[in-house]
């Protein structure tokens, strides 16, 4: 079985990664956004719970890597 291997970041900045979760985090509260009214316009919601659960876990971690990229850039700085 072959494994996937992602190439190294073109950024070798270290807080690079945090910044892209952060992003992907936030992404992922707005994609919520349409599986939460796909699944509510087929009566599905236990599917909309589901997806709301996911929503809220992804906006928890958005904020708390805004905080800890907040600290690490004040401590760069100051």
């Amino acid at each position: 079985m072959a494994t996937m291997t992602h190439p190294a970041s073109p950024v070798k900045d270290k807080n690079y990664d945090l910044i892209h979760a952060i992003q992907m985090s936030l992404e992922h509260i707005w994609q919520m956004e349409t599986y939460i009214a796909d699944a509510e316009s087929r009566g599905d919601n236990e599917l909309a719970t589901w997806f709301r659960k996911i929503q809220e876990n992804n906006r928890k971690a958005g904020e708390q890597g805004k905080q800890m990229l907040m600290s690490r850039l004040q401590r760069e700085n100051g």
